[in-house]
């Protein structure tokens, strides 16, 4: 069901940063689901998220935050209010909304600092 209200969602912020590093690839066929964490289809092709290769470059591997606190897919503001944070503290982020809960991808060099960034919130709510 997950939560609505957005005062309490910031209250029990919890955020796990998933072992390893991630990349995005895009391709025109679609990716191999055993591999990929996420997969999407854009007019452009398909886009995934896997597990970054070692030969990936600094600047190609992000860190995978998931929001532990369960939302509701119909809880308004909570990814405006990572963001809007992330955004102060100068740091990019991809969101990806699921069912259950929130996953944002920061530079895999930011997720200390994203991390707090996030959490920080929870003093605010």
């Amino acid at each position: 069901m997950g939560e609505r209200d957005l005062r309490k969602l910031l209250a029990t912020l919890r955020v796990y940063r998933h072992p390893g590093d991630y990349s995005f690839t895009t391709q025109s066929t679609p990716p191999d689901l055993a591999m990929a964490i996420m997969a999407f289809r854009e007019r452009e092709g398909w886009t995934s998220i896997r597990l970054s290769p070692d030969e990936a470059p600094p600047e190609g591997r992000w860190a995978w935050l998931e929001i532990l606190t369960q939302s509701s897919l119909h809880a308004v503001g909570l990814t405006a209010a990572i963001s809007t944070a992330l955004t102060a503290a100068g740091i990019p982020c991809n969101v990806v909304a699921a069912a259950n809960h929130d996953h944002i991808f920061v530079p895999a060099s930011d997720s200390v600092s994203a991390m707090a960034a996030i959490m920080a919130l929870q003093t605010e709510g």
